[in-house]
């Protein structure tokens, strides 16, 4: 069953009548229920024409924005010409119009008064800088909707990732629609949870035109399925900086779905973790995952540790106990790291028909690179299969912490070029190297080195 009535919205902003069209088609092909056409972005635009075209050939609902320079658009043109262009396309049957705050209040009494169409009208404002406080928002939001907007939208662009929450509050404390969003990558949960809070619509982009902070359509249907949040859903997330690589969200929603479990698995930019989590303190927030570079700074903002994760001092697992609240840390990557590891020597021994008996790990030279959060976890594990350990970091007093730790052995990092293992050793790449968006970038082993096993 659908859970929420939030409609799924794809911005356009082709520079061309003809494309609008063909936009509009693509986007309701990839899912949307309605389109913002932005004719700010048109060359050459010509009111009548145009809009008769986009309105006489759109397959979905429409948005009719024609925003201007001082308020994040385009349009550098007369004001009056703006304004008519926007009346317009009301009186020839666009199902909604955006005004902006400042023009709206006179506007909306002028048309309301001319004519009362089924057009139905937005009232923008977009706010630079720090978002401001709850109440703030809500006399913003007041404020719009004293104009007579059916509709009220607030844009804004968050530094920090808590900034949201002051979204959150003003969409499910507020009782007309709105829609309230932060654009930029931090933002991207106040369009993922939008449903959850009860906004009006999300945003999301079509194949070929992707934004920042702005998830596709096909995400949006197929990966969150924003259908079936609602206000008892429960928020996890991937705790990470940067975090638009993460395929967390396709391996857990999924998941969760399968469980039928109410639930959603989201990517959170974080910046300040105490904030972060002083902020998204309530049970709504269930659990997190964390990743690269927190795993070990988050250990002091759990309230209980697991042993073993308290040993290798790194927590990728976070679950917020039902009963009292608290943040317990567990460490998953030492197991599961290791396990993904012996799994494929066994399988490659398997192929060579070698003779297999307990863990390949066993005696095996284990050379880590990379001493941080993920790291610790492979070098715990190795030694718990018996693995001698080399370790190579940029920083070498962590490296030698490490290695200290498990009984091993540090290395300076530019040493691993020139580094010789014994055949048959294993490479454990445990840094940022490789990581998106420079997924190109390598470990600087030596090309002529092939005696490691796995990399």
């Amino acid at each position: 069953m659908l859970n929420n009535s939030t409609m799924i919205c794809a911005p356009l902003m082709a520079q061309s009548v003809e494309q609008m069209v063909k936009d509009m088609h693509q986007a309701k092909a990839e899912g949307a229920q309605l389109v913002e056409i932005r004719l700010d972005y048109i060359k050459n635009f010509q009111p009548h024409q145009d809009i008769q075209i986009i309105l006489k050939n759109k397959p979905l609902p429409v948005i009719i924005v024609y925003r201007p320079k001082w308020e994040g658009g385009q349009y550098e043109g007369d004001e009056n010409s703006r304004l008519e262009a926007l009346c317009l396309a009301r009186e020839m049957g666009a199902d909604y119009i955006d005004f902006e705050l400042k023009v709206a209040s006179d506007l909306i009494r002028e048309q309301k008064m001319k004519n009362d169409n089924a057009t139905k009208v937005i009232v923008s404002q977009n706010i630079d800088g720090m978002t401001p406080k709850d109440e703030e928002l809500s006399n913003l939001a007041a404020s719009i909707q004293a104009t007579g907007a059916d509709i009220i939208k607030v844009v804004v662009n968050v530094a920090d990732i808590t900034e949201i929450a002051k979204i959150f509050h003003l969409l499910s404390h507020y009782q007309v629609p709105i829609i309230a969003y932060s654009v930029g990558e931090r933002g991207l949960i106040s369009q993922l949870l939008c449903p959850k809070f009860g906004g009006f619509l999300a945003y999301g982009s079509i194949v070929g035109h992707s934004l920042p902070g702005m998830p596709s359509l096909y995400s949006l249907r197929h990966t969150y399925k924003l259908d079936y949040l609602n206000s008892e859903t429960k928020v996890f997330g991937l705790v990470s900086k940067p975090v638009g690589h993460s395929k967390g969200p396709l391996l857990h929603n999924p998941t969760l779905r399968h469980e039928n479990f109410n639930g959603v698995y989201v990517p959170m930019f974080v910046d300040n973790l105490k904030e972060f989590f002083s902020i998204y303190s309530s049970p709504d927030f269930a659990g997190f995952s964390v990743g690269f570079p927190y795993k070990e700074a988050v250990v002091e903002f759990c309230d209980e540790v697991h042993p073993l994760a308290e040993s290798i001092g790194a927590v990728n697992t976070i679950v917020r106990r039902p009963c009292d609240g608290k943040l317990i840390g567990y460490n998953t990557d030492c197991e599961a790291a290791i396990t993904a590891i012996e799994d494929a020597l066994k399988e490659k021994r398997c192929s060579s028909n070698e003779a297999s008996s307990g863990t390949p790990l066993s005696g095996k030279l284990f050379v880590l690179v990379g001493a941080g959060g993920a790291g610790r976890a492979l070098a715990f594990g190795a030694k718990s299969r018996g693995s001698r350990i080399v370790i190579f970091d940029i920083d070498f007093e962590r490296a030698k912490s490490l290695a200290c730790a498990v009984s091993g052995e540090a290395r300076v990092f530019e040493e691993v070029v020139n580094f010789q293992p014994e055949k048959g050793a294993i490479l454990a790449n445990a840094t940022p190297l490789g990581m998106h968006p420079k997924t190109d970038q390598r470990i600087p082993v030596a090309e002529k080195n092939k005696t490691f096993k796995g990399c």
